[in-house]
């Protein structure tokens, strides 16, 4: 081969590699354009947790569920255009990986290795959470420390296994690791006593706490241990390699935060759309802006793909954060569950949207 030829051959090799190694190059490239082509969000959720992801009948319903509603409201202009697809825990990163859904929005830890070797993306978070252990109302489990020789009931293939091994294994505790695939059979396993305790993020002990049968002694026949083991920030996750998707999604994320800051609720989003004078507020909601001397006022525009008044589209048709979370875990709900560190910066919490301009 010659010289020259040489050279070609390595200069294709290396344009390959970089649009494989580049966000938004190769073959993930057009997430967004094919979700706008195929008018549909396909979005990866539970079906079996309360308050984030289950059914009521055969509708989907949850805060997970809604923010997948939330993605179709900013991209297609309709909440309504999602199709949800169940999968469990082991199956999800499969899933994302192959393109069978175009985002993954179901209680999924974003960590290191999840981030480095799965494939994923993980947008701006949307629920922080811990993981914690739910026992029997009546047995004498008060800390970690009193559940030595027990048997723990956990889902395969989460890091609350990880959590759960390392966190035994710190504190010098013998236990008995007994792992499912669903949460329906480790419910089963548990009211059958096989298990003397029940770990998982605290969210979601508290969603399977508040739908207890009746014949088992309703919510008031568990109990969750006041110990929290673990970081579990929650939140949206795409495939790597899509810089516009990625976008798009962590916008709608952003939007929701960004309305509950602006005091915009679904409820006033089109009296203060109409007369506002904040050109903060104008520019978020998509109406036109002051332009350069000479041109003409127009929608601005952020580069990130979406129509600009996506944000208008969410909080009309979905709701801020705070809307999203009341209706479906906050302190009025059966999960009960006070905001936390869930809250605006504002207000002690940690959620701090970026500027939209």
């Amino acid at each position: 081969m010659s010289g020259r030829r040489l050279a070609f051959g390595f200069a294709v090799v290396a344009l390959a590699l970089l649009a494989t190694a580049c966000p938004g190059g190769g073959e993930e490239d057009g997430v967004l354009a094919q979700v706008t082509d195929r008018d549909i969000v396909r979005c990866g959720v539970n079906d079996a947790v309360p308050g984030f992801g289950f059914l009521e009948g055969d509708t989907y319903a949850g805060f997970d569920i809604e923010y997948c509603r939330a993605v179709a409201a900013a991209v297609l202009g309709d909440a309504d255009k999602v199709e949800f697809t169940a999968l469990t825990a082991e199956q999800r990163f499969t899933a994302l990986q192959a393109a069978e859904v175009d985002v993954l929005i179901r209680n999924t830890t974003w960590t290191a290795d999840r981030d480095g070797n799965e494939g994923a993306a993980f947008v701006t978070t949307t629920f922080y959470d811990g993981q914690g252990m739910m026992v029997q109302g009546d047995s004498a489990y008060q800390t970690l420390e009193d559940m030595g020789g027990t048997t723990i009931c956990v889902l395969s293939g989460t890091t609350t296994e990880l959590n759960l091994a390392a966190q035994f294994e710190a504190r010098d505790i013998d236990f008995e690791p007994l792992s499912f695939r669903d949460n329906e059979t480790l419910q089963q396993n548990f009211i059958e006593g096989r298990c003397d305790g029940w770990t998982s993020d605290k969210s979601q002990l508290a969603a399977q706490r508040s739908n207890w049968p009746e014949d088992q002694g309703g919510p008031e026949a568990l109990r969750i241990l006041d110990v929290t083991m673990s970081k579990e920030p929650l939140g949206p996750v795409v495939r790597d390699g899509n810089s516009d998707w990625f976008d798009a999604v962590n916008w709608t994320v952003i939007a929701t935060i960004q309305a509950w800051e602006f005091g915009i609720t679904s409820e006033n989003v089109d009296e203060i759309r109409g007369n506002t004078d904040d050109p903060e507020i104008t520019r978020f909601l998509g109406g036109d802006v002051e332009a350069e001397e000479g041109e003409d006022a127009a929608p601005f525009d952020a580069g990130l793909g979406l129509p600009a008044d996506f944000a208008y589209q969410v909080i009309s048709q979905v709701g801020n954060y705070q809307e999203i979370y009341n209706r479906n875990v906050g302190p009025d709900t059966p999960l009960g569950l006070e905001p936390g560190v869930n809250d605006l910066w504002t207000n002690g919490g940690v959620l701090y949207p970026p500027p939209y301009r």
